[in-house]
């Protein structure tokens, strides 16, 4: 079951039925290094604490000169995880400081078959309306392929 709607333009919400343990998801949503090695980011130390941002050099193949930078917004174990970052912020010529940030909220159900994993991303009608658009649309195919990417990991183990 993997399903998403994507009918507004502030918001982009997806969902996965992962066949995992609510522990063991949760584990690769909040161990940072866990997290890296699916999301295709490398946050070898790091760690996911509310209240501060944590940096990452992306690992995956043409974006290998970004550096993900996220600020932790919420940590309920096992349950919720969220944070704010510049969505598609790619461009290394372009300071993106000045811009809002989108909100992306990881949520967590038992369900009898294994664990739903609910990714809401939201804020993108602040977003500058030049880069808007391309971000939104780069952003849904990306939370796509990330549930597919987390899909695999918790199945191995």
């Amino acid at each position: 079951m993997n399903s998403s709607s994507d009918t507004s333009t502030d918001r982009i919400e997806k969902q996965i039925l992962l066949k995992a343990p609510r522990s063991r998801v949760w584990r690769a949503l909040s161990n940072a290094e866990e997290f890296g090695n699916w999301f295709g980011v490398d946050f070898t130390g790091k760690r996911f604490v509310a209240g501060q941002s944590v940096q990452g050099r992306i690992t995956y193949p043409g974006y290998e000169h970004v550096v993900m930078d996220v600020v932790i917004e919420r940590i309920e174990p096992e349950h919720h995880l969220s944070w704010r970052w510049h969505p598609h912020a790619v461009d290394m010529s372009v300071d993106y400081s000045p811009e809002p940030m989108t909100l992306v909220v990881f949520e967590l159900t038992d369900l009898d078959s294994g664990t739903l994993l609910k990714v809401v991303e939201s804020g993108f009608d602040q977003i500058p309306v030049a880069r808007r658009q391309e971000a939104f649309r780069m952003n849904s195919g990306g939370w796509e392929q990330q549930l597919l990417n987390i899909e695999k990991h918790v199945d191995k183990g």
